[in-house]
């Protein structure tokens, strides 16, 4: 189960809306078939596992990280694959919340003679799929809050200049981070400020992710980068009720999507989008913005994870702070992360951090 939980971490970014899944098939204790969710969702890892074992399936044991599905999507179910494949048992670390599964894929593989057993490696396949599971059972996706600040918590000197706070390591690091997730997305004053491509570089030749930007009143050029790039890697712009009729008509022919989001005391909806974000399929967002966006998420409650990036430069008082206003009168209301990894980076550090 280790092992079909490291396949499946292969598909993280690159599946939604559907799970990241792995199996292992083994045979009189020898590995003879293996498969993770491909990109775009299909085939599933079952399948690609069954196609590599072939007829070595029959009397074998498929080890699964997810619920085999049990119903008829764009594939047939892949418990049915199972049991035409005559595999004698399965083991899988967790039930697939979706109610066009839950449990009827145990249930048809029980039906058919096979052994289940359930709930190996639970927590690390929860995990694992936070993402598609958050989406599943609440309606949002999960959100990694990236941040790159100095020692004294700064994102920028006082005359915006950032480039670069941290060293290549880390930056090679967030890279990796986007890779691991389906949508980057930024705000718009990040995205005036840097005219960002949210690209995955130097990780070779990967899918792209969904580039997001959150402008209310689409101040964002179409002839920026993102503009210029969005018919050749998806890019999604939210934008409120009130952005001007001009600017929807100048990003139409860049390719990108636009997609309106109610707004709230002359801010957007940031529950409302992810929401809408997640209806799409989105199961994982690495949110880059800046520190409004920081700030406008923490206070709703939206970050699941905290990425921070801490280079080795002072820059004082005057330059911008990681974080916007947050609210607070008493440390008792401030949140209080969970350390879960610490890393060196060259000469900076990498923190993982989780908000309950």
């Amino acid at each position: 189960m280790a092992h079909a939980l490291r396949l499946a971490a292969r598909g993280l970014g690159n599946v939604w809306p559907n799970p990241a899944v792995g199996c292992v098939i083994v045979k009189d204790g020898i590995v003879v078939g293996r498969g993770w969710t491909q990109p775009g969702g299909r085939p599933h890892a079952e399948v690609r596992a069954l196609e590599q074992a072939g007829p070595l399936a029959a009397g074998a044991t498929a080890f699964v990280t997810l619920e085999p599905c049990a119903h008829h999507g764009h594939t047939p179910p892949c418990a049915n694959a199972l049991i035409a494949a005559k595999v004698e048992r399965v083991v899988t670390a967790l039930t697939d919340p979706d109610p066009r599964v839950s449990g009827k894929g145990h249930a048809m593989l029980r039906a058919a003679g096979i052994a289940v057993t359930e709930g190996v490696l639970t927590a690390q396949a929860t995990q694992l799929n936070a993402g598609f599971l958050k989406r599943v059972t609440q309606g949002l996706p999960f959100v990694t809050l990236k941040l790159a600040a100095s020692l004294d918590g700064r994102t920028a000197t006082a005359t915006g200049e950032s480039r670069w706070i941290t060293g290549p390591e880390a930056r090679r690091k967030v890279h990796g981070l986007r890779l691991s997730h389906d949508a980057v997305m930024v705000g718009s004053g990040t995205a005036l400020a840097d005219d960002p491509d949210l690209t995955v570089r130097d990780m070779g030749d990967v899918r792209q992710r969904v580039r997001i930007v959150l402008d209310r009143l689409l101040k964002h050029s179409p002839e920026s980068r993102l503009g210029r790039t969005a018919k050749d890697h998806p890019v999604w712009v939210v934008h409120g009720p009130s952005a001007p009729h001009a600017a929807r008509r100048a990003w139409h022919p860049t390719g990108a999507s636009l997609i309106e989001i109610p707004e709230t005391n002359g801010h957007l909806d940031l529950t409302a989008t992810l929401q809408t974000l997640a209806q799409k399929g989105l199961t994982r967002i690495l949110s880059e913005g800046g520190s409004t966006i920081a700030a406008a998420l923490i206070k709703k409650g939206l970050v699941d994870e905290l990425a921070m990036f801490t280079g080795g430069v002072l820059i004082g008082g005057e330059g911008h702070p990681a974080f916007g206003a947050l609210g607070l009168t008493a440390l008792s209301d401030a949140a209080r992360p969970t350390l879960r990894a610490a890393q060196i980076l060259g000469a900076d550090t990498y923190s993982r951090w989780t908000l309950a």
